[in-house]
């Protein structure tokens, strides 16, 4: 039997510790009493996907900022003939959203502006792609320029003689609130292009399932693989250095990666013509500005911070090179097996409707590359500089005796980030002794909401709350999130009473069986052995070094075009997505068989404890 609902908020019990964790997010983001009846009868489904730890106050900027702008862009400016934008909340330091359907009386007034819009940008998309870089590129620009100095004893002879009558702290408030309107300025030009790469998608996607009924998804898929993406450039990179290590016959330099002075001095000695260190330097801007997270958390490590990520990663691509392994993507084969299915397909269609075939599939291969390169410009590189200005900011309140640590910080909102700032202003510009207020305020109330924070992760979120709709039909909530009705149905079905068997979507092809390694968290992918099969709620688009080293891979949450289908399909890797609960489910050292052509994941055992790595395919079709 199936239940026919998942839980509402209010059934979910409070982690031990947690209580009031309410009052640490901004009002507008929790369920509200008042409004009971009307969000229980919304579906919410937890993105897991983006947002897979509990949210520290401050980092709910990163949710507010993404999920508000791809709303504007379907509801406000795109005007989607049968989408709005996505309601979302946090509940139990998790984000739930619930996709907002255009009633049907309205849907005919707005496809006419629809298909104006569209076009628009279709028809000349290389060039507004160009202007698009220029303006993301600009904003990181300034970002980097922001600075937030500690304040003067004095005000300088200059600035006094000069006639300037201000004291400074106007430009540390300035510099805040530009630094935040600079972030949410990107959020929106990032959405400007993506709703669009997933339109062109959805339209030929649509368009395949109607002329060929039987296709798979993942024929459809294919159809527009193998293309170059900046997305993979990072890791392209590390691979070529990786190349000029074993050419220079310098790999003995990389023994221990985790040390990255020692490291790169032992480079130095090996190499003195400094070709390797030259190439590692050119490197850094913009390719290091990556991050093994997924940008929306102020721990995220970035590879320009953190040598050590991408020594490792060069280090692992040495070994392989070393042993006669292949590391580059089989891009070639790629293209060979998209041509012979476009061309497999094409046969089937009279001249005309193979032309639409051939428009759709070619406006969709165009505009699919933008669907992962955003994430570069956005979520790593822009990102990237956000969450250093912001550790600068912390760490020069921490020295004025607001907080012991400058990521303390991260345990306000934004909006008391500013509030502090003024409380420096004031106790600073009047010269009070004893200095500002905050030094005396904010450390009970940092430690109280650590602990709230603390004792959330103590729980995982459930998949969805409330009664799923008859039928999902937002475009996002299909290709990105992999929510669809047949899925959810899956997740809500308890028929598998040995709990042996998962069902996901089939992401990537190829059949499978090693050994399982579940990740929750990035911090852990050094553990990853080879021929493992990765198990995570989700993988992040920077985890492109370690998919030469697994077998395949099996999320919780995702779809056709999330990251990790994405992702596995231009490695070859079979994938299952969108199980629902496999990080949950499935321990670490479980033997696995992972169907990435049906979308079928099967416990094959039941030891928990880590048996050899090995893994062997069955096929790769």
């Amino acid at each position: 039997m199936s239940m026919k609902s998942f839980p509402k908020p209010s059934d979910l019990p409070v982690p031990a510790g947690a209580e009031g964790w309410e009052k640490i997010y901004p009002y507008y983001l929790t369920f509200q009493d008042e409004l009971k009846a009307e969000e229980d009868a919304k579906f919410w489904f937890c993105d897991s996907q983006h947002w897979p730890t509990v949210f520290k106050p401050f980092e709910t900027i990163g949710g507010e900022f993404a999920v508000k702008c791809l709303g504007q862009v379907n509801a406000r400016h795109l005007m989607i003939p049968n989408a709005n934008g996505i309601e979302f909340r946090i509940h139990l330091g998790y984000l739930y959203m619930s996709p907002i359907p255009v009633p049907d009386e309205q849907i005919a007034a707005r496809v006419p502006h629809f298909e104006a819009r569209v076009g628009h940008y279709f028809s000349q998309w290389d060039s507004l792609l160009t202007r698009w870089k220029e303006r993301v590129k600009a904003t990181i620009d300034e970002m980097e320029t922001l600075r937030f100095d500690a304040l003067p004893d004095m005000v300088s002879d200059e600035d006094f003689f000069g006639g300037r009558a201000t004291d400074g702290t106007e430009v540390l408030l300035n510099n805040y609130d530009r630094l935040i309107q600079l972030c949410y300025q990107n959020w929106q030009y990032h959405f400007e292009f993506l709703n669009l790469g997933y339109i062109a998608y959805l339209d030929f996607f649509n368009f395949c399932k109607e002329v060929f009924p039987n296709i798979p998804d993942q024929s459809i898929a294919t159809m527009v693989q193998g293309v170059d993406m900046e997305l993979f450039r990072p890791d392209d990179e590390l691979k070529g250095l990786a190349v000029k290590a074993v050419e220079l016959g310098i790999q003995s330099a990389f023994s221990n990666p985790d040390d990255a002075e020692a490291t790169l001095a032992a480079i130095r000695a090996a190499d003195p013509s400094g070709a390797w260190i030259a190439q590692w330097e050119a490197a850094h801007d913009p390719w290091f500005n990556f991050t093994v997270g997924n940008g929306f958390y102020g721990h995220d490590k970035y590879w320009n911070e953190y040598p050590a990520i991408p020594l490792g990663y060069i280090a692992d691509y040495i070994r392989r090179l070393d042993l006669g392994q292949q590391i580059m993507r089989p891009k070639d084969e790629l293209i060979a097996e998209k041509e012979r299915i476009v061309s497999e397909y094409a046969e089937l269609l009279d001249p005309e409707t193979a032309a639409t075939f051939e428009a759709k599939r070619s406006l969709a291969a165009t505009a699919y590359p933008y669907v992962e390169n955003h994430n570069f410009y956005i979520e790593h590189w822009t990102m990237g500089v956000f969450w250093r200005k912001v550790r600068e900011l912390g760490a020069m309140l921490a020295q004025a005796g607001f907080w012991a640590d400058g990521a303390d910080m991260l345990y306000l909102n934004r909006n008391e980030v500013r509030d502090a700032l003024f409380d420096l202003a004031t106790g600073w510009g009047v010269g009070a002794p004893s200095g500002p207020i905050g030094r005396v305020h904010w450390d009970a109330v940092i430690a109280e909401r650590k602990a709230i924070v603390d004792a959330l992760k103590t729980g995982r979120p459930q998949p969805a709350l409330n009664t799923p709709p008859e039928s999902i039909t937002e475009p996002f909530t299909r290709m990105l999130w992999g929510i669809t009705t047949e899925q959810v149905q899956q997740w809500l079905s308890t028929d598998e009473s040995d709990g042996s068997h998962l069902k996901g979507m089939a992401a990537s092809p190829g059949v499978v069986e090693g050994r399982a390694r579940v990740i929750l968290d990035a911090d852990q992918l050094s553990e990853v052995q080879p021929g493992e099969i990765l198990v995570a709620t989700v993988t992040a688009p920077s985890w492109g070094p370690i998919f030469g080293r697994i077998a395949a891979t099996v999320t919780d949450i995702g779809g056709m075009m999330s990251h990790a289908a994405i992702v596995c399909r231009e490695y070859a890797l079979p994938a299952v997505t969108g199980t629902g609960s496999a990080s949950t489910t499935i321990k670490t050292g479980q033997l696995l068989r992972v169907d990435g052509t049906r979308g079928l994941v099967e416990i094959l055992d039941e030891a928990g404890a880590l048996a050899g790595p090995g893994a062997h395919s069955h096929s790769h079709g």
